[in-house]
């Protein structure tokens, strides 16, 4: 394990981009000129990234268990007491064999750790942690989660490098080599699902959040694999920072944040309080687009990052904690109070567009806003993807009633707002059809809107379909789509098709 102040810090003066694959200026997705351009034009770019937060306050000696450089708390800023428990593990690599070093994480983790607290998260950061000792913060941190109640909110976060080895997302400890062999890679690191979502509790009314924002390393020299395509568990939120199967850079500097990181600490600290966790990472992802498409540097925009959400939450929880003693009240008047219950009872997406446009335009300034904002995004996304000639789901697919279980009504109304997820949960429900035509219509209409939302493992489970069902050509072209849209399909469910 390496501690920050053994790593060299380059010369303020040099600029590179830091990335999954090789991270020469020349490697990256066969752009050796855009990357070589972005060495040069990066002496000039203002940065894109907030202005650094201050310094978190400095952490206490680390327990005889704990690295020097593993472990630091931080109590939330005193506003009033909180009555929601909010826990938060960073860990943040930089410190991997060169060329791999990743300057920003230091910052990334200070500034997140100083977001989260002024939310109300207790917040314990790790800074370049090998195996042993990343492990020992994932099992005091779960085991803390365990005795959390059912309303906490945990947040795990992980900045560093991420590789895909057999389908499974593996994160790579610090001082291991992202070259290493497959074997290697897939015993000397943390695997995301099996070794941190699957391990925290189930929220029955909070939430597990899962955020990584890793560089994509790929096994062969030029080779970018990403990230693969995840479903979140029940009650948890699972973002990437950046799309499956694609990459991530940054800026070789340890005075900016990496692009999400950055889009993620600004976001968190200026959102209106009544955004949601899940309004929030739309937001973000919203925001590092944006950010990167409009840099001024040629290169960061040719790989602008479109960050992968998988979100599976059932509760509205928003960014501000519950306080303690009787809830502050919501300025809201009575049409906008109107407005928002209309759009609690609407599904069909192109009404979802039409509500949400009026409200923004009539109250852009509400707390509300932004979470609105989101719906109306989403929805425009749904109205393209419906009118899709591969996508057979029609309005009536999106009716609502008053009989229908809650979590079904619930994901009605995403679908509405354009959750690929959401989307295959509904299709699930259909998956038993036993030869009913128009309940297998419902099923394939589900996935097909799935896909056509980018879900890749929808795209898989129509392949496997279409082939049980003698339907080969199909079967063949949504199995390709599926590794378009990131998704790799674990060796023993890749299989089943054979």
């Amino acid at each position: 394990m390496s501690n920050e102040s053994d790593v060299t810090l380059p010369d303020p003066r040099r600029r590179r981009l830091v990335c999954g694959s090789l991270l020469g200026a020349g490697a990256l997705l066969g752009a050796p000129r855009a990357l070589a351009q972005y060495g040069r034009e990066a002496q000039q770019a203002k940065p894109v990234q907030p202005p650094a937060q201050p310094p978190a306050p400095q952490a206490a000696p680390a327990s005889a268990a704990q690295p020097a450089a593993a472990a630091s708390a931080s109590e939330p800023a005193a506003l009033a007491p909180s009555s929601e428990i909010r826990l938060a593990l960073l860990l943040g690599n930089r410190s991997y064999p060169q060329p791999f070093d990743l300057p920003p994480i230091p910052k990334n983790l200070r500034d997140l750790e100083g977001a989260l607290a002024r939310r109300g998260f207790k917040v314990t950061t790790a800074l370049d942690l090998d195996l042993p000792a990343a492990r020992r913060a994932l099992d005091a941190f779960v085991t803390e989660a365990a005795s959390s109640p059912p309303d906490a909110t945990i947040f795990f976060y992980f900045g560093g490098h991420g590789i895909q080895v057999d389908a499974a997302n593996l994160l790579l400890p610090a001082g291991l080599n992202p070259s290493a062999r497959a074997d290697v890679l897939q015993t000397a690191s943390v695997q995301l699902l099996s070794d941190v979502v699957r391990r925290l509790p189930p929220r029955r009314d909070g939430m597990v959040i899962a955020v990584v924002d890793a560089c994509r390393t790929g096994l062969k020299a030029g080779e970018v694999a990403g990230l693969n395509q995840v479903e979140a568990p029940p009650g948890c939120l699972i973002s990437f920072s950046t799309a499956a199967g694609k990459p991530a850079i940054a800026p070789a500097v340890e005075t900016q944040n990496t692009f999400y990181t950055g889009s993620l600490v600004k976001l968190m600290g200026s959102v209106s309080d009544q955004t949601t966790f899940p309004e929030l990472m739309h937001l973000v992802r919203t925001d590092v687009r944006e950010t990167m498409l409009k840099h001024p540097v040629a290169a960061v925009r040719e790989l602008a990052q479109d960050p992968f959400i998988a979100d599976h939450t059932r509760v509205r929880l928003t960014v501000e904690p519950k306080r303690a003693g009787p809830a502050a009240p919501i300025v809201a008047d009575i049409d906008e109070d109107d407005w928002l219950k209309k759009l609690e009872q609407m599904a069909w997406p192109a009404e979802v567009v039409q509500l949400c446009e009026t409200f923004l335009e009539a109250r852009p300034q509400s707390p509300f806003a932004p979470g609105v904002q989101v719906a109306r995004d989403g929805a425009r996304t749904a109205v393209k993807a419906l009118k899709r000639s591969d996508v057979r789901l029609y309005r009536a697919a999106f009716t609502l009633s008053d009989d229908m279980p809650g979590e079904q009504r619930q994901d009605l109304l995403r679908c509405g707002r354009g959750d690929k997820d959401a989307a295959a949960r509904m299709a699930a429900r259909f998956r038993n059809f036993s030869g009913s035509s128009a309940t297998q219509s419902r099923y394939e209409g589900w996935l097909q809107f799935a896909v056509a939302l980018g879900n890749g493992i929808a795209s898989y489970e129509l392949a496997l379909h279409f082939r049980n069902t003698g339907q080969p050509l199909l079967a063949s072209q949504f199995e390709s789509r599926a590794r378009d849209l990131g998704y790799t399909p674990p060796p023993d469910l890749d299989n089943v098709r054979k």
